[in-house]
């Protein structure tokens, strides 16, 4: 491929230091990610997906922590940028959708204050009119109808699937160039979850590189331009979703392929 990655990961270790052992949750892992392309990280629980994904923002707590490695965002390694740079990278260059939304999210704040945060953040120079119709406009996106009321509402107010559609949208308000998505639709019945994939598909064809965190191989053959498979923190196997799902070349990429065949 002759275009060039706008992330590319190298040689990313992230291990969790325990009083009685080391967890070496992700132990080298390198891959690249493409403008208007969907890049599949797949996994069974445990093998490292998520601390990887919140290792590119430098959001893992302790007593994780990331001791080597290079991230390249758009030929900058941000593994050398201070927190106040990154800062303006978070949301903007690179945003997150998490997969625990309601822990993500601060109960004493309004849906809407979250999505001004975002706002105020990388859209300073807006009146507040038009902050909300952008806010009103992300959220039917994401399958919201009655948004002034979703808006004046807490997040404990909502159900599991409302508050991971308001984090959707807030992954997207800023328009990033790369959104991770952390299990985005498994909390979310079959119509919602169809709605947030087209919409993910719409984001990619007009040039969004994505990156799709999931273990939902179902997922992976209907969206999914590039895979990588992570066992224990390593790639055990990669390619495009035709080579990986064709033609795997790993025991486990074998087996989690009879899973769902």
């Amino acid at each position: 491929m002759a275009e060039q990655p706008v992330l590319s990961i190298k040689n990313l270790k992230t291990y969790f230091y325990l009083e009685e052992r080391v967890v070496k949750a992700v132990d080298g892992v390198s891959l690249d990610v493409y403008k208007g392309r969907i890049t599949a990280i797949v996994g069974g629980s445990g093998s490292g997906k998520s601390v990887m994904s919140l290792s590119i923002l430098d959001l893992v707590d302790n007593p994780g922590k990331i001791i080597g490695g290079e991230i390249w965002l758009n030929g900058v390694n941000i593994r050398d940028l201070r927190e106040k740079q990154l800062l303006k990278i978070r949301g903007k260059e690179i945003s997150m959708i998490f997969q625990e939304p309601i822990s993500s999210m601060n109960p004493v704040l309004k849906v809407k204050s979250h999505l001004f945060e975002v706002i105020r953040t990388h859209k300073r120079a807006i009146s507040n009119k038009e902050a909300v119709r952008l806010c009103r406009d992300v959220l039917v996106r994401v399958g919201l109808r009655n948004t002034d009321q979703i808006m004046e509402s807490y997040p404990f107010e909502l159900s599991g699937g409302m508050c991971q559609r308001v984090m959707v949208a807030l992954g997207l308000l800023a328009q990033p160039q790369i959104l991770i998505a952390d299990e985005p639709t498994s909390s979310l019945d079959l119509t919602t979850q169809a709605a947030i994939l087209e919409e993910l598909m719409r984001l990619k064809n007009a040039g969004m590189a994505i990156v799709l965190i999931t273990h939902d191989l179902g997922v992976v053959a209907q969206m999914a331009d590039d895979v990588y498979v992570l066992k224990d923190g390593k790639i055990v196997d990669s390619g495009t979703v035709y080579d990986v799902f064709e033609s795997p070349r790993h025991e486990y990429t074998k087996a989690l392929l009879a899973a769902i065949f």
